[in-house]
């Protein structure tokens, strides 16, 4: 039991990781973007080729990733994403998925439908003893270990600083910030490319967990919306609770249910939704 525990807290933060850029593009700037798988796949291919073809060790190939993916970005929200702020959410989504197939089409163009080769580093490899016969897996404390350190680096850069400040001024009214000031478009910018970092730098960690193919995107997009919309978006906390609960119950659903499959994912899901319609930590002002 408590192994599954620890691999379902150790998939939970990878899916946080990966997830939390969703949340906070999604509270600022009310846009859905069902792409943001995508950056993932951006971040984990940049990490790969780094290390495969670059030679770089893994902890700057997983620098680069976060890199990589807030460059892209940054040049596909200049060129793409700001021109569909004010549009319906219909026209959000189709672009966005749109971009999801032209990235899958893509990636696998260039770099073929197999899953990309990767071996974990030798300290990161095997297992630590903690006694009483209990073994986790290294790779897994590591996924623990940056989860909780972006988790407390968020949290002090949106409370503690003056563009956390500029951030929750444009959630709570865009209209009212850009009076005071506040150059609203270059903070969309600059939010949307830390959360597709964010989103790059969990693609990399993915390499030694989920693997990593180009049908990446579409295969993982359900479970980075379960964590937004469970945990509550535009917040951090919320996603962060919600991965926990997404991984731990999935961990478990594949360990003592196998033939269940994702079922008890989407039962938790809805029922969490009914109960609490705004997510289990909502934006402030709803309900």
């Amino acid at each position: 039991m408590e192994i599954v525990l620890f691999d379902g807290v150790a998939y939970g933060m990878l899916l946080f990781l990966m997830a939390v850029g969703l949340s906070v593009t999604l509270g600022l700037m009310n846009f859905v973007n069902l792409a943001h798988g995508s950056f993932a796949m951006t971040g984990g291919y940049a990490a790969a080729l780094a290390m495969s073809q670059l030679g770089w060790n893994f902890y700057a190939s997983v620098c680069g990733a976060f890199v990589a993916a807030a460059l892209a970005g940054a040049v596909l929200e200049v060129l793409l994403y700001r021109r569909l702020y004010r549009a319906h959410p219909l026209d959000q989504v189709l672009m966005s998925i749109g971009l999801v197939f032209v990235s899958i089409a893509v990636f696998t163009y260039f770099f073929g439908p197999t899953m990309q080769p990767f071996a974990l580093p030798p300290e990161l490899a095997g297992q630590i003893a903690l006694g009483g016969g209990l073994e986790i897996g290294r790779y897994r404390l590591l996924l623990i270990v940056c989860g909780a350190c972006v988790f407390g680096a968020l949290m002090l850069v949106l409370s503690r600083t003056r563009y956390g400040a500029m951030v929750r001024a444009a959630v709570d009214n865009q209209r009212v910030a850009a009076g005071t000031g506040i150059h609203v478009q270059r903070l969309f910018l600059l939010t949307f490319a830390l959360g597709s970092g964010l989103a790059g730098l969990g693609g990399a960690l993915s390499l030694g967990m989920l693997g990593l193919e180009p049908s990446f995107p579409l295969k993982y997009m359900v479970y980075f919306l379960i964590v937004v919309c469970v945990g509550g978006a535009g917040t951090i906390t919320g996603p962060l609770v919600a991965a926990l609960l997404v991984g731990v119950v999935d961990m478990a659903g594949k360990y003592y249910w196998p033939e269940a499959g994702a079922f008890l994912i989407y039962v938790f899901m809805i029922v969490t939704l009914i109960v609490r319609p705004n997510g289990l930590i909502p934006r402030k002002g709803q309900a």
